[in-house]
């Protein structure tokens, strides 16, 4: 885990996320509490749990990516769930144990890359010699996957084994080639290589189960021959010297580690779940869902296919809008697991004005990038921000409130014309500049600004 200070995680959220400064400083603390809990002593360190968080706003103001962005600033296994779906049909929906199976599932996969990073280097010399041998002699891979047995039964003769100047002259065709592939001479060169084939998989209770995991391994790989050119072939060797090189007992270890301590696991929707009354219907599947959720969230061990993960140390971020319902609505016992409460606010014009220019990410940066690729350059003026700004929120103080995904939705209508006519590949670059008139006289429908004066009396 990364080595930040509270002050500094909410700078690196800062980047993304506009406003929501108490939910960034509670999600801030609760990650430095887990370093803070890493140092202590042993024996101490097993009685402090982390303080869950209840997120409670409305939709678009930044709850899920706060929780994300959280996840990817220290490398920790996340996952993202709605609450409704093991509600559905009365509820038969999945099992809610399949959540930490998922995030154990993340965490293998986020390990896994890690390591195959480490040992690319390593990995992209093995496939560039095994390249340079599959070229000089196509059989060659053919010679080393044989069957050893057969040399025993009589079947296939002792090889010749070649003189020194054979050696020399195996040597120097080799050199020829190998500098021939890093000049990038022989990317269209084809031949033919041997790759495993996907073990069969069964879909039981809405995961995927390997035929060959469940006979213990003692399937035999099949393979098949794929025929490729070099750029690909190399693509497919790297990988394949990749899994070789990694341990992949001690890369479960580390995921299980990680998830058990660093997983952060997001609920949202957790208020479509909280029963309003006592009565029957459906709120007894609500009810029931929660029950099944508390076991989790308080701390439990869930089988795995990498054996049993415990979720005592797992933070759980909740999150809803709390409409209708109430957090009072939850049940007592759901309440305690989550002490911590943050309400998000609702965004302002100011804040779409920032939302549209500050983040990293953000929406004008990300239409410029997509027009560039066809010879588009935009130019937002600031009247155009302004007026993007206005439109959006007056959209969702109209209509129904959907936060900043409402930019998205004035955005697509705004360049719709734009998008659809660029895109010919004799076009000339074009320099288009977005002002506020623009702005006004492309949006319509909800999306439209509206003149209010003549609803005041």
């Amino acid at each position: 885990m990364a080595d930040l200070t509270p002050r500094e995680i909410v700078r690196e959220l800062d980047r993304y996320i506009i406003g929501q400064e108490e939910a960034k400083k509670m999600v801030a603390i609760a990650l430095r509490n887990r370093y803070r809990r890493a140092h202590v002593a042993e024996e101490m360190r097993d009685e402090i749990n982390p303080k869950n968080i209840l997120m409670i706003g409305p939709t678009g103001v930044g709850k899920t990516e706060i929780a994300r962005r959280l996840s990817k600033l220290v490398h920790a296994p996340f996952i993202k769930v709605e609450a409704t779906k093991f509600t559905e049909v009365g509820y038969v929906g999945r099992d809610v144990e399949s959540i930490i199976r998922d995030l154990v599932e993340n965490s293998v996969r986020m390990v896994r890359e890690e390591n195959m990073k480490r040992v690319q280097p390593r990995a992209e010399v093995l496939a560039e010699e095994t390249l340079v041998d599959m070229i000089r002699d196509p059989k060659s891979k053919e010679k080393v996957s044989s069957n050893p047995l057969d040399f025993l039964l009589g079947k296939k003769k002792e090889e010749k084994v070649p003189s020194e100047e054979e050696k020399v002259l195996i040597n120097n065709k080799k050199d020829e080639i190998r500098q021939q592939l890093r000049r990038g001479e022989l990317e269209d060169f084809e031949l033919d290589i041997e790759v495993e084939e996907e073990t069969p998989s069964l879909e039981v209770g809405g995961a995927a189960i390997s035929i060959g995991d469940m006979m213990g391994g003692m399937m035999p790989k099949k393979t098949k021959i794929r025929h490729v050119k070099v750029h690909e072939a190399r693509k497919i060797l790297i990988q394949q010297e990749s899994d070789k090189l990694i341990d992949m007992d001690a890369v479960q270890e580390e995921a299980v580690r990680r998830a058990e301590n660093d997983g952060i696991v997001f609920i949202d929707e957790i208020d479509k779940i909280a029963g309003r009354n006592a009565m029957g219907g459906p709120d007894v599947s609500r009810e029931g869902v929660q029950r099944d959720i508390l076991p989790i969230v308080e701390g439990s061990t869930v089988s795995t296919k990498y054996g049993p993960v415990k979720t005592d140390f797992m933070l759980f971020i909740g999150a809803g809008a709390f409409h209708v319902s109430k957090v009072s609505d939850l049940i007592p016992e759901l309440q305690g697991r989550f002490p911590v409460h943050v309400e998000l606010k609702s965004l302002t014009e100011e804040d779409f004005k920032s939302i549209l220019t500050k983040p990293d990410n953000a929406l004008t940066r990300q239409y410029y990038a997509l027009l560039e690729v066809d010879h588009v350059l935009l130019n937002f003026e600031e009247s155009a921000i302004d007026a993007i700004a206005h439109a959006a929120c007056l959209a969702n103080e109209n209509s129904e409130d959907i936060g900043a995904r409402r930019l998205h939705a004035v955005f697509e209508q705004l360049l719709e014309d734009i998008s659809f006519n660029a895109g010919d590949p004799d076009m000339p670059p074009v320099k288009l500049n977005i002002d506020g008139e623009y702005v006004r006289n492309h949006l319509s429908g909800e999306n439209a600004p509206k003149d209010m004066k003549k609803y005041i009396l």
